[in-house]
């Protein structure tokens, strides 16, 4: 347990974060909204994180540059991941697991976009791996790009906005966070996983009852 906290500590050491730079964190944003092996990259944290840190001073750069930036790097991510499904097309559904690519997580997408349509765009920024396979998915299947444009930047907005506002406006409101920054961390490990687990559980389940159908 002493470990675990030692590790998120680390994760939420704020000089840290700062080394690495706000060009750091466009790239952390794209990568993750776009590239299929940018799953595991930690989004809501940094955003979380880079309000935070605006907020006390820490963090050299004025809000309105920072939320700007992140929602062109949100929006170009998922250009970026459309391009790749279309040009890869159902062929990525035949792709072999590896370190950087799980099929499991692309017929994750499938279903969370045949659930909710193109509004998985916009809910599937606030779920880790859905918004990195959602619009890698929409290019697959080819959804039309000025309807994708418009799922793009209202679910780049919305995610951006959410996740950066909240942690800039509590930060200042309770500037004694930045001293107990890994109970946050925690908190937004658990909000954002906790649904994704849930579906992926409940995806389980109902494979298995088709199985014993079949049966």
């Amino acid at each position: 347990m002493d470990n675990f906290w030692e590790h998120l500590q680390n994760l939420t050491d704020a000089q840290s974060i700062i080394s690495l730079g706000f060009y750091f964190l466009l790239i952390v944003v794209f990568a993750e909204t776009g590239l299929f092996f940018g799953f595991f990259l930690p989004g809501d944290y940094l955003l979380f994180m880079s309000g935070l840190l605006c907020s006390t001073g820490k963090f050299d750069i004025s809000i309105y540059t920072l939320v700007l930036s992140l929602v062109a790097a949100g929006v170009l991510g998922n250009y970026t991941g459309y391009w790749f499904g279309y040009r890869t097309g159902p062929a990525l559904f035949k792709k072999h697991n590896s370190l950087f690519f799980k099929k499991h997580y692309v017929e994750l997408a499938e279903e969370f976009y045949t659930k909710h349509g193109g509004m998985a765009l916009i809910l599937g920024r606030f779920f880790p791996i859905i918004r990195t396979f959602a619009p890698i998915f929409a290019g697959v299947v080819k959804v039309d790009l000025k309807k994708f444009t418009l799922y793009n930047f209202i679910g780049s907005i919305a995610w951006v906005t959410t996740f950066t506002l909240a942690g800039f406006f509590l930060g200042r409101k309770y500037p004694q966070l930045k001293d107990n920054l890994q109970y946050v961390v925690l908190g937004l490990i658990i909000v954002t996983t906790v649904p994704l687990v849930y579906a992926f559980l409940k995806r389980k389940l109902h494979t298995r009852e088709n199985v014993k159908e079949l049966k």
